[in-house]
């Protein structure tokens, strides 16, 4: 299955090539240009998508705040280097809301990460 702007890009190519029969020859530039804006469209949205692809494939999964370095708490949104060493000198944790329990952090600082962290 292609994603939505690939198929997008393929249908605009399409619909170009079809048409060019209804075209005389002085259109035939403007025909070609459109035709090559179309195909430098799809090529871009297929380059973020394959992008995007292999970024989700190479993400390791949540950030274990037991394990994690400073470095990798650092990485979470809005997570300082003094919030990640206070995670770390609170360790072991059983659950992530431990977090918001022991006042690391706030509930809204822990709502802005939660999905990107977990206790193993």
């Amino acid at each position: 299955m292609y994603p939505k702007h690939i198929k997008v890009g393929l249908i605009l190519s399409s619909c170009t090539l079809l048409l060019s029969g209804c075209f005389d020859s002085n259109n035939t530039r403007s025909l070609q240009q459109h035709t090559a804006d179309a195909t430098a469209a799809a090529k871009r949205d297929a380059g973020a998508i394959a992008r995007g692809v292999v970024e989700g494939l190479t993400r390791k999964g949540p950030t274990d705040i037991n394990t994690a370095s400073a470095q990798d708490l650092e990485k979470l949104p809005g997570v300082t280097a003094a919030k990640a060493q206070a995670i770390i000198a609170g360790r072991p944790y059983d659950n992530t809301s431990q977090l918001v329990k022991r006042h690391i952090l706030s509930k809204v600082q822990y709502n802005n990460i939660r999905a990107q962290i977990g206790v193993k």
